[in-house]
């Protein structure tokens, strides 16, 4: 078994070189395959859309599909959805988004729930939900003093969303593909 220093440790110079779809989390690279099925892309899109219409009344806050956030030379990941309240000054984010929903599939969810959930807590990432498609269920997590503690699991039902320069309420009923 290789020891630390004998794995190799990327950097965003090496990520932006690689073809396809890739996530770097501490020098350590992640293939994005396979690609999101049917149903995911059926999924976020909905969140997008019923994001984009609850934020329709902020003018600070925009709804964002998978977009690359560059934490760190080392880390370079690529949430589902994600909400920022300031205006991004590069093509990719530099800094967190305020509210992220990561829908979980076979070959993700062990990462969205470790290793990205530890990742977006020490980021300061007020919200982050999981999706579970199978389930049909949406855990809230929300940043309270540093850690994430778990505020409701929504399937059908709305939920208050507070990010700070905005509030709205989220209807999870709208996300979920017909049978």
């Amino acid at each position: 078994m290789l020891s630390q220093d004998e794995l190799p440790h990327y950097s965003y110079a090496d990520y932006q070189q690689w073809k396809g779809d890739w996530e770097l989390i501490e020098g350590i690279p992640y293939a994005m395959t396979p690609s999101p099925t049917v149903t995911h892309q059926r999924i976020s899109q909905r969140i997008t859309i019923e994001l984009n219409e609850c934020l329709k009344p902020c003018s600070e806050c925009e709804s964002l599909f998978a977009i690359d956030w560059i934490i760190s030379d080392d880390t370079v990941i690529e949430p589902d959805n994600l909400v920022i309240c300031y205006p991004p000054r590069e093509a990719f984010l530099t800094r967190p988004p305020v509210l992220i929903f990561e829908i979980l599939s076979p070959s993700t969810a062990k990462k969205d729930r470790t290793i990205k959930y530890r990742l977006y807590q020490e980021q300061g990432v007020a919200y982050y939900c999981l999706v579970d498609p199978e389930e049909q269920v949406v855990q809230i997590h929300h940043l309270q003093q540093g850690r994430y503690e778990l505020l409701a699991e929504c399937q059908q039902e709305l939920f208050d969303f507070d990010l700070g320069v905005c509030r709205f309420s989220f209807d999870f009923s709208r996300i979920w593909p017909s049978a």
